[in-house]
């Protein structure tokens, strides 16, 4: 197939969008990115990408067409700049890098921003073939949650221009089960919605990993880890003050792996509470080393803030927990935290329980090394279940087959509900 892949991220930052495009060029499949200016997660375009852009014009085989974007700064009114332009430059810009080619299916990626889809929407109605959108964020409810946009009636705006996407979308994938009927809402109960979640990526070979440098060795420590965006959503209010009521506990070290809008304020706290020497933060890394930071971790942290949003959300780093056959400790409600409980691959409690986040720690921190290796192979064991790489990308590969031999929906063409 000639697949069109519309993503406002893509490497060499570190998305799941990176792993899916080598996987589909290796599967014999044309594919061609349109993206923007890498800046994700500090806000600048990616230095190494300005002193070379031609070397970032295609990966494993996949061709990468770049559209000018702002870049997405500090504070809210330059990240929606971001979005905004992101969202125009690809549908004016990239419609025109892309003139006289030819595609059999456009599949777009959806994290934030929802508005990715006005390309993509674009794209389907010009080239004139149909539209997958991968839905891992959902909008305007996230908004909300955040307290990112308070106003009902731009919350209303966001929504209408959301249903104006999703009609137009030969099939939705949504990451969680709890999304399809919000989606519906706004799509049509005739819509096509499947249920599509994440995978942990290839690198995720724990046997032959050796561990990360970075991580200073403290004998008898036993190490939570947290991996991943340090963001708004991940409540790490709730997680510092887990770690300040254990801070008596001199065994339990808290490693911090990652980057994001929260980094400073989370670096602040930890001198404001004194807690250097139980938190270490190790900044961000390759999506490549998480295994050999992983190798360091004796569980490994996921957490979102308590909104109901959230609850329907099954975080993406959780597969890659679960894939590593690491105990996983989760402060989270819902879909997520089923998923823990049910096969017995960790402790969860409660969204924004910070209390409960830190007994489950101190629990796991008694447990023996023969109980939580039982647990880290319950995770493996739901992993290769629920979450397996290969058998996720058959079927999406299936979907993308079917829709080019469909072409496009008469009822999406008309926007009908």
């Amino acid at each position: 197939m000639r697949l069109l892949v519309v993503s406002q991220y893509f490497w060499p930052e570190n998305f799941r969008i990176n792993d899916l495009v080598a996987e589909l060029v290796r599967r014999g499949h044309h594919v061609t990115v349109l993206t923007g200016l890498p800046n994700y997660p500090d806000g600048k375009v990616f230095e190494k990408f300005l002193s070379d852009p031609a070397r970032y014009s295609h990966y494993e085989g996949a061709e990468v067409i770049r559209v000018p974007l702002i870049p997405r700064g500090q504070g809210g009114l330059r990240l929606m700049l971001n979005y905004l332009t992101f969202a125009v430059s690809a549908s004016v810009v990239g419609l025109w890098k892309l003139r006289g080619r030819q595609f059999d299916v456009i599949f777009a990626y959806q994290l934030s921003p929802v508005t990715v889809g006005i390309p993509a929407a674009l794209m389907r109605a010009v080239k004139r073939v149909p539209l997958a959108f991968w839905v891992l964020d959902l909008w305007p409810e996230t908004l909300q949650a955040l307290g990112v946009v308070r106003s009902s009636a731009l919350l209303q705006a966001v929504g209408k221009l959301v249903a104006f996407i999703y009609k137009r979308c030969d099939l939705i994938l949504t990451q969680s089960k709890s999304f399809i009927p919000l989606i519906q809402q706004y799509a049509g109960k005739s819509s096509r919605v499947a249920y599509f979640p994440s995978w942990a990526e290839s690198v995720f070979d724990m046997q032959h990993t050796v561990a990360a440098d970075e991580v200073p060795l403290k004998t008898g420590s036993f190490n939570v880890m947290f991996a991943g965006n340090i963001g708004d959503a991940q409540d790490f209010p709730a997680i510092l003050a887990a770690t300040e009521s254990l801070k008596s506990h001199a065994h339990i070290r808290w490693l911090i792996v990652g980057d994001g809008r929260m980094a400073r304020w989370v670096a602040d706290e930890i001198k404001r509470r004194n807690l250097q020497n139980c938190v270490l933060m190790l900044g961000r890394h390759p999506v490549e080393r998480m295994p050999s930071f992983f190798k360091h971790a004796n569980a490994l942290l996921v957490s979102l803030k308590d909104e109901p949003i959230f609850s329907m959300t099954i975080p993406g780093k959780l597969q890659s927990y679960l894939a590593a056959g690491i105990p996983v400790v989760a402060m989270l409600n819902g879909e997520g935290a089923e998923v823990v409980k049910t096969s017995n691959a960790g402790l969860a409690c409660a969204a924004g329980d910070h209390l409960g986040l830190a007994a489950a720690v101190l629990k796991l921190s008694e447990m023996s090394n023969q109980e939580r290796e039982a647990m880290g192979r319950n995770g493996l064991n739901v992993s290769a279940r629920e979450f397996d790489r290969d058998t996720l990308i058959d079927r999406l590969e299936g979907w993308l087959e079917k829709l080019k031999v469909e072409g496009l929906s008469p009822s999406v063409s008309r926007g009908e509900s």
